[in-house]
């Protein structure tokens, strides 16, 4: 895969995705996670996820990538449980 100058997908990894004739919603959730992965630290991965996603879904609205960069958007939106001690009552 040739690299990208794009910080939000160094790699390449989602604009390939897109090029991809025929690949189905496993392959794209691969991608994804490697994508994810290969960020580089101090990279805000929700930030670059919006960037990724207004780019490429207002063109290809049905492609399995696009399903997969929503539900990446809804999980990072969604509100973080805190668990262990700091969720317990004290008392």
């Amino acid at each position: 895969m040739a690299r990208s100058n794009d910080p939000n997908d160094p790699k390449g990894l989602i604009r390939e995705a897109y090029r991809i004739e025929g690949i189905g919603m496993p392959e794209c959730r691969s991608i994804f996670l490697d994508w994810a992965l290969s960020l580089p630290d101090g990279r805000d991965q929700a930030q670059a996820l919006q960037n990724l996603h207004a780019l490429y879904a207002p063109d290809a609205p049905d492609h399995p990538m696009t399903q997969v960069l929503n539900d990446g958007l809804s999980a990072s939106q969604a509100p973080k449980r805190r668990g262990g001690w700091r969720s317990r009552p004290r008392g």
